[in-house]
C-alpha cells in the first residue's frame, strides 16, 4: 500500500512536471506569436502606424535591421517584459471591440507628451548602449552630454521621436529653410494702417502682402479674478480686485504665422546666436535684430499661414511688438494681464463670456468620465482638448466673444506683458487700481487663456498660468540655448495691443 502511494505520487509528479513543460512552452509560444508586428498590426489598424514604422531609421536603414513594435512599446524581458505585455494587450483588445478606429487621433497620439507613456526609454537604452559612439557629430555630443546631466529629466524621444515612426515635418536640426516662400506676395503694401479715432481698424505691415484686424475695446471696470466658490479656482485668482482699463486695441485673433513670418523675413538673423542690436539710436527698423534660425519645425507641421504663431519665445514676441511699433509707427505691445482678462470677459463677469459650468467641461469626475463632457455650447467658442484633434485651428472656425475677439479661450495660450506673481492681486492697493502692469521684476511671465490641450478648468476666464523657460528649452541642444524659440512648447502664442492716446479735449 505504501509502495503503491509512492507510485502514485511519482506519476502525479511526472504528469504535472509534463503538464508545467506543456504550459510553459504553450506560454512562450503564445508570447512570441502576440510579439510579431503582423499580431500587433491585427489591432492597431491605423495605417499611420504600419507606414510611418516602414518609413523610419527604425525599418528603413542602411544596416538592414528591423526595429520590431515590442522593441519599443513594451520594456526588456525581465524589466517587467510580462506584465507590461498583459496590461497593453487588455488596453488594445478593448479598444479593439469597443473604439471606432476611424477616431482615432493620431495627430494627439504623435506628440511627445502621449508618446512618452507608450515608448520605454530602458529599451532606448538596451539596444543604444554607447551615447558617444564613432561619428557622432559635435552637436549630437553635447546634446547626449546634456542628456546624460539631467538625471531622468529627459526621455529619449524627447528628441528622437520620428526614429520609430517617420515624420518628415519633424526635423531635428537647425531649420535654415523655415519661412521662406511660405507667404505669396501678392500685393505689397507700403503704408500701415491709419487709427481714426476708437474704432476697429485695420493693420498693414509694409513691405509685405499681411494685414489683420485690431479691435477697439473701450475703457472700463471690472472685477478681476474669481469668487472663492468657482469651480476650479485657484489661489492665485484671488483675492477679487477692481481694476480700471483705459482704453485700447487688441488684435482681433492671434498673431498668425503670416504675421510673425514678416517679421523674420525683414529681421531674421542668419547664423547669430545672440541677443545683438535690438534698438539703435537712430531708431531704424533694420536695426532690430530678428530670430535665428530655429531648431526642428516650429509650426510641429501643421502648417503656417492664418494658423497662430507658436514656440518662439517670450522675448521673441515682445521683440515682434518693438519691431511692428517701427514699421507701423504705433505704439505695439503684450496685453497687460488686467488688460488680456478684460477683453476676455467682454463685460461678463461668469468663469466664461459665455454660459456654462466649468464642472461640465472637463474630463474629472466619474460622471463625465462614463457619459462624455458637455459640449453643446463651448464647442462653438472654444477650441480645447475635447474638440481640437490636438493642434492649433484657423481663426473664423469659433464664435467672438461680446468684444468681437476670436480664441480668447482655448486654441493657444496667450503671453502677457506682466512678470509672474502668484499673489499679485493681494499686493495691489485698496480701491480701484488703475491699469496693473503687475510687479516690477521676476523670472518668468503670465500666460492667459488657455490652450488646444486644456480642458475646461483651465479654459476660465480668470485662470492663470506661467511661462516654464528652463523646462520649455530642455531639449534644445544650442549652446547657449536659443532666446528666440522653444523647444518643448507647442501650445503658447500671443495676441498684440496697440495703445490708444485720446485726442487731447478743447478748453
Amino acid at each position: 500500500m505504501r509502495r503503491k502511494r509512492q507510485y502514485v505520487g511519482k506519476f502525479l509528479f511526472i504528469i504535472g512536471m509534463l503538464v508545467a513543460a506543456v504550459l510553459i512552452f504553450l506560454g512562450n509560444k503564445a508570447v512570441r506569436v502576440t510579439s510579431t508586428d503582423d499580431f500587433c498590426a491585427s489591432c492597431h489598424i491605423h495605417p499611420h502606424s504600419t507606414q510611418t514604422w516602414k518609413l523610419s531609421t527604425h525599418y528603413d536603414n542602411s544596416r538592414g535591421i528591423h526595429v520590431h513594435c515590442v522593441d519599443c512599446h513594451l520594456p526588456p524581458h525581465g524589466e517587467g517584459y510580462l506584465a507590461e505585455k498583459t496590461r497593453t494587450g487588455i488596453r488594445d483588445v478593448w479598444g479593439k471591440l469597443f473604439k471606432d478606429p476611424e477616431n482615432l487621433n493620431w495627430e494627439a497620439m504623435s506628440q511627445i507628451e502621449y508618446s512618452k507613456g507608450h515608448v520605454f526609454e530602458l529599451s532606448c537604452i538596451h539596444c543604444h548602449q554607447n551615447n558617444f559612439p564613432l561619428g557622432l557629430t559635435q552637436e549630437g555630443r553635447e546634446a547626449h552630454l546634456y542628456y546624460e546631466q539631467q538625471e531622468g529629466e529627459l526621455h529619449c524621444i524627447n528628441c528622437h521621436i520620428t526614429v520609430g515612426h517617420h515624420d518628415p515635418d519633424r526635423l531635428h536640426a537647425k531649420n535654415s529653410d523655415f519661412g521662406i516662400g511660405e507667404v505669396i506676395e501678392t500685393e505689397i503694401y507700403s503704408e500701415p494702417g491709419i487709427i481714426d479715432g476708437l474704432t476697429n481698424f485695420t493693420e498693414y505691415i509694409p513691405g509685405s502682402a499681411v494685414s489683420f484686424e485690431m479691435v477697439a475695446i473701450h475703457g472700463g471696470s471690472y472685477v478681476i479674478g474669481s469668487p472663492e466658490d468657482e469651480p476650479f479656482r485657484r489661489d492665485s485668482e484671488g483675492p477679487l480686485k477692481e481694476v480700471s482699463v483705459s482704453p485700447f486695441f487688441m488684435g482681433k485673433i492671434e498673431v498668425t504665422w503670416n504675421e510673425y513670418l514678416a517679421f523674420f523675413k525683414q529681421t531674421g538673423a542668419q547664423g547669430k546666436t545672440a541677443d545683438a542690436y535690438l534698438n539703435s539710436p537712430s531708431g531704424d527698423v533694420d536695426a532690430i535684430s530678428g530670430p535665428t534660425p530655429p531648431w526642428g519645425a516650429p509650426d510641429q507641421g501643421w502648417g503656417t499661414n492664418k494658423l497662430p504663431a507658436i514656440t518662439m519665445t517670450h522675448h521673441a514676441a515682445v521683440v515682434y511688438c518693438q519691431w511692428l511699433s517701427k514699421v507701423s509707427g504705433k505704439h505695439y505691445r503684450l496685453p497687460t494681464e488686467a488688460e488680456w482678462e478684460y477683453a476676455a470677459r467682454g463685460g461678463t463677469s461668469t468663469p466664461y463670456f459665455f454660459e456654462g459650468d466649468p464642472k461640465r467641461y472637463t474630463r474629472q469626475g466619474l460622471r463625465n468620465k462614463v457619459f462624455g463632457t458637455d459640449t453643446s455650447i463651448i464647442n462653438s467658442y472654444i477650441s480645447y482638448i475635447e474638440n481640437s484633434r490636438g493642434k492649433t485651428i484657423n481663426p473664423g472656425t469659433k464664435r467672438e466673444n461680446p468684444f468681437g475677439l476670436e480664441h480668447m479661450l482655448g486654441n493657444v495660450a496667450e503671453f502677457c506683458a506682466d512678470w509672474y506673481v502668484e499673489d499679485v492681486y493681494a499686493q495691489y492697493p485698496n480701491g480701484v487700481v488703475k491699469d496693473p502692469t503687475g510687479p516690477p521684476a521676476g523670472e518668468e511671465h503670465v500666460i492667459r487663456g488657455g490652450s488646444f490641450r486644456d480642458g475646461g478648468d483651465n479654459l476660465r476666464c480668470a485662470s492663470r498660468d506661467v511661462t516654464r523657460t528652463t523646462t520649455w528649452l530642455r531639449t534644445d541642444p544650442q549652446i547657449p540655448k536659443s532666446i528666440w524659440w522653444y523647444s518643448d512648447c507647442n501650445y503658447v502664442g500671443f495676441r498684440v495691443v496697440c495703445e490708444y492716446n485720446e485726442p487731447e479735449s478743447a478748453e
